[in-house]
């Protein structure tokens, strides 16, 4: 194995409490927070494992987006990744077009493995690596808990509704992964200091030839329901009476 590509995404922080705009459009991203997926981060941290197991393996970090997107992806090159790629856009990027954009990158750089996040914690579409994989005509993995490397195979272990399934898939393949594969390293202050000289290319959207088509339309978006004020009962019986007023039991 010489190379593995993982794919990152620019989402608002998970601790940031996300605010709509007042007239319904989006959320609000003003001021706000923005850090890597953390799905993205835990596939990162494993092609980092794979290449300090194995020696001698480029992990190129690649992301899709604004200018401001150069941030995480010295996130990426602080937490261990050689060098970094941004394709640069202001316009929207839905999941097909960021699978079209990772498959031009792909192209180039000829990986052995692409690893992504299972899905981004902004719009949990689930899409883009399925998509990826079926546009690169390669074997997928999905949901990986556990990921093995030997002679050209990855057996990946997968958590499915039923429990756990193990699969083995040929290299190259596209790898998304879920939250008990890892837990990701925490960036020290030298690292942040050193990624800062590994090199970062930044390249336009269209370049790769790649347009971004605007297939969907949020009509609107609504804030959660607003949590009802929790009462307090005396004992266990009061609590069964106001279960049975609310039609919660019977």
């Amino acid at each position: 194995m010489q190379k593995i590509m993982v794919c990152v995404k620019r989402v608002v922080d998970y601790n940031v409490r996300v605010r709509v705009k007042p007239d319904g459009s989006g959320v609000m991203l003003d001021g706000v927070k923005m850090s890597v997926n953390p799905f993205d981060e835990i596939a990162l941290e494993e092609a980092l494992r794979i290449k300090e197991r194995t020696g001698n393996v480029e992990v190129v970090a690649a992301s899709i987006g604004v200018p401001d997107t150069q941030q995480q992806l010295r996130t990426a090159l602080a937490m261990g990744a050689d060098r970094a790629v941004l394709v640069e856009t202001t316009a929207p990027i839905e999941p097909l077009t960021a699978a079209q954009a990772f498959l031009a990158l792909v192209r180039k750089e000829n990986p052995d493995i692409v690893f992504l996040g299972k899905q981004a914690i902004d719009d949990d579409a689930n899409q883009t690596g399925q998509m990826l994989a079926a546009l690169w005509d390669r074997p997928q993995a999905t949901y990986a808990s556990k990921v093995e490397i030997a002679g050209g195979k990855a057996a990946v272990t997968r958590e499915v509704d039923a429990g756990l399934e193990t699969i083995e898939i040929d290299l190259p393949a596209v790898i998304t992964v879920d939250l008990r594969l890892n837990e990701p390293r925490y960036v020290k202050l030298p690292d942040i200091m050193k990624a800062k000289k590994k090199p970062l290319d930044v390249i336009a959207l269209d370049s790769l030839g790649v347009a971004a088509e605007q297939r969907l339309k949020v009509v609107k978006t609504d804030p959660p329901a607003q949590r009802q004020k929790g009462i307090m009962v005396k004992d266990v019986a009061e609590l069964v009476d106001v279960l049975k007023k609310k039609g919660l039991i019977r």
